[in-house]
């Protein structure tokens, strides 16, 4: 079994998914819209709350291109949108302390250096590593060394990529790694989001696994718990209506709720795969709803019992469907009204 500890959550093989509500920069530089989104998370019962610590001077070159998908914000160049969505890096001991308040994990995506030296001196008890990011190596290692549990997002990589970073990981002797399934389009369609990758990257690499999901809804991250998820990360916002680059794609404050209660669900649904017949709570059924031999017929006590005198039929407390053969040649012990459940004294 694979468990890891963040925080004082085990994470991993036998317990529950982890869920990361992601914030992300939805808090649009507005404390208060900040600290609403983590009241939300609280009360849709995720594990965690998770921000993102960058800035624009050490994010992007200001010659970045546009992204398409940020067409309809207005004609500012990438460097100017980001600049604007920078979490406020003062703001980070406040949150976290919110976070705590109402019982969540704080976490914050950390893009630089800084980032990471920062949130480490804030006790944040995981790194999580965008998928972006995944091959800025230094960066990785810089976060593996603080010896915490590292939650890698694979959007855009491959095998190559990921064993890279996970080198990284070990070289900073930190073994304790999280990949997650990610599909690097805002919103992403569920036919790119692969859950089975989940599957590969567990048998290839030998580690936890989990996804983070761009897709629109909650149903496509409600199943990934049926393949092996462990984390669960999912946009939030208190509304897509409001102004930015994430708010579009994320779910509203109901829809996280939503999507907490599924993933509980599916969980509770994958059982322990074992199959051992009827459980307590199924008996009524198992006996009322079940086959059993039945007389088809009124029975004289005596009568050799012959084919045309059995049927099948409910309910099943009676000689099951399986004996037929053997019940055919005896005789009626008693008389047998017609609809009679068979059962051993009666033959």
């Amino acid at each position: 079994m694979l468990r890891l500890r963040i925080g004082e959550r085990w994470v991993g093989d036998g317990e529950p998914c982890f869920v990361i509500a992601e914030a992300g920069a939805n808090h649009n530089r507005d404390l208060g819209m900040a600290r609403e989104l983590i009241a939300v998370a609280a009360e849709a019962k995720a594990d965690a709350v998770k921000f993102q610590t960058y800035s624009a001077e050490t994010l992007y070159s200001r010659q970045t291109p546009r992204f398409s998908y940020l067409a309809g914000l207005g004609d500012k160049s990438t460097w100017d949108l980001i600049k604007e969505i920078e979490l406020p890096r003062e703001w980070q001991a406040e949150l976290a302390a919110e976070a705590r308040r109402r019982g969540l994990i704080f976490l914050s995506t950390p893009f630089d250096h800084r980032a990471v030296d920062e949130l480490d001196a804030l006790g944040v008890p995981a790194f999580k590593i965008a998928s972006f990011e995944i091959v800025d190596l230094p960066l990785i290692r810089d976060a593996a060394t603080r010896g915490k549990p590292m939650i890698l997002s694979t959007g855009l990589a491959d095998y190559e990529d990921i064993e890279d970073a996970l080198a990284a990981c070990r070289a900073a002797g930190n073994e304790q790694a999280v990949l997650l399934q990610c599909a690097s389009l805002y919103p992403a369609p569920p036919a790119r989001i692969n859950l089975r990758a989940m599957e590969t990257m567990r048998r290839a690499f030998g580690t936890l696994v989990g996804l983070s999901d761009h897709t629109l809804g909650v149903h496509v991250a409600a199943a990934a718990p049926a393949l092996g998820a462990c984390v669960v990360e999912k946009h939030y916002t208190l509304s897509r209506a409001l102004k930015g680059p994430d708010h579009p794609f994320a779910v509203e404050p109901g829809e996280l709720a939503e999507l907490v209660r599924q993933l509980r669900e599916v969980e509770a649904a994958l059982g322990d795969g074992r199959k051992a017949g009827p459980a307590p709570d199924e008996l009524e059924m198992h006996q009322k709803a079940r086959r059993s031999l039945v007389a088809a017929r009124a029975i004289p006590k005596g009568a050799r019992i012959e084919r045309d005198m059995v049927t099948i039929k409910r309910p099943g407390h009676g000689i099951k469907p399986k004996y037929l053969d053997l019940v055919l040649g005896r005789t009626a012990r008693a008389d047998i009204e017609e609809d009679t459940v068979l059962t051993w004294e009666l033959v």
